[in-house]
């Protein structure tokens, strides 16, 4: 077989095979163009999520009329005005993406600059047809019409319209963020969506768009070094989410996704932050243009640096010294009456613990729930049907209720129970208001008690979802929680699934929820941080994951949110309940995690630590 060359259609459409992925590719490349012409205010419109069509209109210095059909030949740019590709300081250089995105689709160019005449130039799929006069206002508009639709093959691999919008949604938050200083207008089918007035402070932009409580919940990261210079906004140890999606890093403006700095990230927050869980923050790295080099690969999201060590320390510096500046600051608190829990147990949770002690289960459902009005009142919820008496809210109503004074716990263990009854032991005390303390016969037991209770509860949900019985308790007032509209849309595609855990929501608006009931077994405690967590599991899960290990994930999601938390201060009832209810639950030696939820110092090894071996 001879060797021939390519046509010219046919080389456009590989090329775009490269930039062009997807709408939100071409979007990037687009707006990515506007920003370099010197615009201030952008307005962006999607239809179907820009399956069926994206224009993107600015402000900018415009395109001379004998330049716009050069715009559509490949490797024709304006941005690099010698070959010096190393010194590249705007977002695009290439010029490959209004040839690549003309020959997958309908594409109609047009500008008019400022004292000139307005002209349109259209390509259909690669077909360029003649330059025509037209009125609009100085600046460039570019419309995007069919993409692949005369490519089936490609065309067939693009996702739903709600998927595709959601990463066109996600393109103009990471540009919008890079430039504070610019106006950006998104609407998509006829709504708008999203509107940033232009010259922002940088901390109010990315509140807006990331999440508006981290207003309240950040540190301003600000460092300098070398001609290196880290600037941004951090949220502290305990605000954070239950997936990296949140995490937005700019290089010198340039929206990247490098492991080096998402690497350099973990780094700083590893000794505050629980493994599962990420900061939600926004950096912006500005160094010098000959120390980076971001022509590695056609969508320009990856750079590579000359220093890679000293950026990834300047990173964990800039972080380490924000937080350190926080000192004590932190997003949420224990609960403020918790102290009043320490006190000495009332007769009924001594009939409970002995209940416990004899197999009984741990839970509201148990064959003594009908000593105390507290605890009648939740058993009529039968199997599962109200939330565990380790539930912050159901503590107050329940036997463990407080006893009217606070009084130091016992010296000894409670009437009938010897700690050579039980492999757990018995509880003596808590430390810090995390660990319990616990004597076993051959040792010393310390348990971890939000990582214990949330295996619990999970283990429970999980037989509960087995025998299709996961109760759900209705909320007083339904709650409204606001998220952004790709999580919506997300949440509300699994509604049906939720329902079987117990979670009644709705969809309330473009970008809010509505919870109706929850999980019996979570006590109701956090219901907005559970959605917005539901929300973070479902994006990472996607759509490939079959329905048990989603709901699997969710439940752990769930048992998480619905567990006692470190910080509160148990009564000796509630810590011997929780040893009780490990002894006899399947994988309850550790969390939902993986870490161990307890430990053992054995009586020898004690000794050692006192030197009397």
């Amino acid at each position: 077989m001879s060797i021939r060359r390519l046509p010219e259609t046919l080389v456009n459409r590989i090329a775009a095979g490269e930039v062009v992925e997807r709408p939100a590719s071409a979007l990037k490349e687009l707006i990515e163009n506007a920003l370099d012409a010197g615009a201030d205010t952008i307005a962006v419109t999607l239809r179907q999520g820009g399956l069926d069509g994206i224009a993107v209109t600015d402000n900018g210095h415009g395109i001379a009329q004998g330049e716009i059909a050069l715009a559509l030949e490949r490797h024709a740019t304006s941005k690099l005005p010698d070959e010096a590709i190393e010194q590249v300081r705007t977002l695009g250089f290439r010029g490959e993406a209004l040839p690549s995105i003309g020959s997958v689709s309908r594409l109609t160019l047009s500008s008019r600059q400022p004292g000139a005449d307005g002209w349109r130039l259209i390509c259909d799929n690669g077909a360029i047809a003649p330059l025509v006069p037209c009125a609009m206002p100085a600046g460039t508009r570019v419309e995007v019409d069919g993409l692949f639709a005369r490519v089936p093959a490609r065309r067939k691999f693009l996702r739903s319209a709600r998927s595709e919008y959601a990463a066109c949604l996600d393109i103009v938050r990471r540009l919008a963020m890079a430039r504070n200083d610019v106006s950006f207008v998104l609407e998509h089918d006829g709504r708008r969506v999203l509107s940033l007035p232009g010259g922002q402070d940088r901390e109010d932009r990315v509140a807006q768009i990331i999440d508006r409580e981290l207003a309240d919940n950040h540190v301003i990261v600000a460092l300098e070094r070398e001609g290196v210079s880290l600037a941004g906004v951090a949220s502290l140890p305990t605000f954070h989410r239950g997936s990296a999606d949140h995490q937005y890093l700019f290089v010198n403006g340039r929206p990247v996704r490098d492991r080096l700095l998402v690497g350099a990230v973990r780094g700083a927050y590893a000794d505050f932050i629980a493994r599962d869980r990420h900061p939600v923050l926004a950096l912006f790295l500005a160094l010098p243009v000959e120390e980076v080099d971001v022509n590695v690969h056609p969508a320009k999201t990856e750079v590579r640096f000359r220093d890679p060590a000293f950026v990834r320390g300047m990173i964990v510096s800039g972080l380490r010294r924000a937080l350190d500046e926080a000192g004590m600051r932190v997003a949420n608190r224990p609960e403020a009456g918790s102290g009043d829990l320490w006190q000495r147990e009332p007769a009924a949770m001594a009939e409970m613990a002995a209940l416990a002690a004899q197999g009984m289960p741990f839970g509201p459902s148990g064959a003594g729930a009908g000593t105390g009005p507290g605890v009648g009142a939740m058993s009529r919820g039968g199997a599962y049907g109200g939330a565990p008496l380790l539930g912050d809210r159901q503590a107050r109503f329940s036997g463990f209720a407080p006893s009217g004074r606070a009084e130091p716990a016992p010296p000894t263990a409670p009437a009938g129970q010897d700690a050579r009854e039980f492999p757990l032991g018995v509880a003596r005390g808590q430390v810090a208001r995390t660990y319990i303390v616990a004597e076993a016969e051959d040792g010393l037991v310390i348990v971890d008690q939000h990582a214990a209770h949330e295996r619990l509860v999970l283990e429970r949900m999980r037989r509960a979802l087995a025998d299709g019985a996961v109760a759900r308790q209705a909320l007083l007032l339904p709650e409204v929680i606001e998220l952004d509209e790709p999580a919506c849309d997300r949440i509300e595609a699994r509604i049906p699934e939720l329902a079987e855990l117990g979670l009644e929501i709705e969809r309330f608006g473009p970008a809010a929820m509505l919870v109706r009931a929850a999980p019996a077994l979570l006590g109701l405690s956090d219901v907005a941080g559970l959605v917005r967590d539901l929300a973070d599991d479902l994006a990472a899960l996607g759509d490939a994951t079959s329905l048990k290990a989603r709901l699997d994930l969710v439940a752990a999601t769930m048992a998480c949110h619905g567990s006692v938390r470190a910080g509160r201060i148990l009564s000796v009832a509630e810590m011997n309940a929780l040893l009780r209810e490990m002894e006899v639950t399947p994988h309850s030696g550790q969390c939902n995690h993986g870490r161990p939820t307890w430990i053992k110092l054995a009586h020898g090894d004690i000794e050692k630590l006192f030197g009397r071996h």
